[in-house]
């Protein structure tokens, strides 16, 4: 656990977007695993942060534990169980490069999207998406969070058009991470990624990881809702380009 100051120089900034992204500010939050693996292996740097989320998460559902929507949960949690089992199973077929890469181009072209009709105003014809979507992006999100954390851009494909109330959108997707994060501990157990070092250094980045997610809650509250949303599609572009970015590096 003897780190250096280069690991802690991205750890910590890993740890604050994570922060960010369970306080509301969505999206942020993939960027902590490309940020973090510059220092330490991919798998290692999974290992630390799942501990982290998992804490994170307490926080972002307590604060945001009365506003949440019952329906786009009751569709995509089962669905996201099925996608993290495949995630395990296959976790040593699966490139991660090609799976980062799809995520990360169904993101852009997602978030260009929505930006564009948000700015003509146009009805957003995915509002009505049927549950059986919500389910199979379900599978796709709890999929992409157990190869590498990247769950939130199919979650956001089938939720953000729906308009939900800013704090709504913000209790739901704390819930369902905070779901899918403990669904994830026994996968991430049996394949050896917890030990005595990850939990150490983990351990040490909770202060940063709590602080940062009490910020990201004060911060959301003052954001209105039409800039958030309008933020929130933003940052799937950046973060989409960030994860092909890293797919083809």
């Amino acid at each position: 656990m003897n780190e250096s100051a280069f690991f802690y120089a991205l750890a910590i900034p890993a740890v604050l977007l994570l922060g960010l992204s369970k306080g509301g500010f969505v999206g942020l939050g993939a960027l902590s695993l490309p940020l973090l693996s510059m220092a330490t292996s991919p798998v290692r740097a999974a290992a630390i942060l799942l501990p982290i989320l998992i804490v994170q998460d307490v926080v972002g559902v307590w604060a945001f534990r009365r506003d949440w929507d019952a329906t786009v949960l009751g569709w995509m949690l089962p669905g996201a169980a099925i996608g993290i089992a495949l995630g395990y199973l296959f976790a040593a077929q699966v490139p991660t490069t090609a799976v980062l890469a799809l995520v990360g181009a169904i993101s852009v072209v997602f978030g260009l999207y929505r930006l564009w009709t948000d700015r003509r105003g146009a009805v957003a014809v995915a509002a009505q998406a049927p549950g059986w979507v919500g389910a199979l992006l379900g599978v796709a999100s709890g999929f992409t969070s157990q190869v590498a954390h990247a769950g939130q851009p199919p979650f956001q494909i089938y939720v953000l058009p729906r308009r939900l109330p800013r704090d709504v959108l913000v209790g739901t997707t704390a819930i369902f991470f905070a779901a899918v994060n403990w669904i994830k501990v026994p996968a991430y157990w049996a394949l050896g990624q917890f030990n005595r070092d990850t939990l150490g250094v983990a351990a040490l980045l909770l202060p940063v990881a709590i602080a940062s997610t009490f910020t990201g809650v004060w911060l959301v509250r003052r954001v209105s809702p039409a800039r958030f949303y309008t933020a929130i599609y933003a940052l799937m572009v950046a973060v989409g380009i960030k994860l092909i970015w890293d797919a083809l590096a």
